[in-house]
């Protein structure tokens, strides 16, 4: 087998851009690192197209992705003493940081919460009103069944169930424990499912 090497020949004006632009990198880094607010400025003029562009494809609302964006330039002003030129490109490192930021607000438990209540968008629901539901206990013969149960029993299942009065109300109101309340209607609901 024959390996052919060809050389890297790259024109001066390559050479010279290549140079350009790594000293431009090392100036901005260097004015981060010295708190310059004015690199950082530049630095969001620069790159924030770039890392906006990185942030939306993982997050699905503009207006998070924007917050996100926000935040990423303020972990890179924060954190620029971290960022080793050895390592990788500046944009390398930000766009990292941009990435890692916008997965870690999809895996946090306000976004886990938001994606569950999510609009139904375009879908449109017809709502027909027509048809209403009524509660009626005497039609279906329940108020007349409670006379099979204890004074007691029926008075409990009156102030909850027809009254609307919670089962600690219902043992303030007749001064006993709420575990009494509870098992009261619970054995007045065993009673009247031999009836109905």
């Amino acid at each position: 087998m024959v390996a052919l090497v060809l050389p890297l020949t790259q024109n001066p004006d390559q050479l010279h851009l290549l140079n350009a632009k790594n000293d431009f990198e090392h100036e901005m880094v260097r004015g981060l690192k010295c708190g310059d607010q004015k690199a950082l400025e530049n630095l969001y003029k620069m790159y924030s197209g770039s890392l906006y562009g990185i942030i939306s494809r993982i997050v699905k609302f503009d207006e998070v992705a924007e917050d996100i964006l926000q935040d990423t330039f303020i972990k890179i002003w924060k954190s620029i003493d971290h960022y080793e030129a050895s390592k990788g490109r500046l944009f390398t490192w930000m766009a990292r940081l941009a990435k890692n930021s916008a997965i870690d607000h999809l895996r946090s438990k306000s976004q886990v919460n938001s994606s569950k209540n999510d609009s139904l968008g375009d879908l449109s629901i017809v709502v027909d009103r027509s048809h209403h539901t009524q509660y009626n206990p005497e039609i279906i013969g329940v108020k007349k069944l409670t006379e099979y149960l204890t004074p007691a029993q029926k008075e409990i299942l009156e102030l909850v169930y027809f009254q609307g009065y919670t089962q600690a109300e219902v043992a303030d109101e007749l001064s006993i424990p709420i575990g009494t309340v509870k098992t009261r209607i619970r054995l007045a609901i065993l009673t009247l499912r031999t009836f109905f």
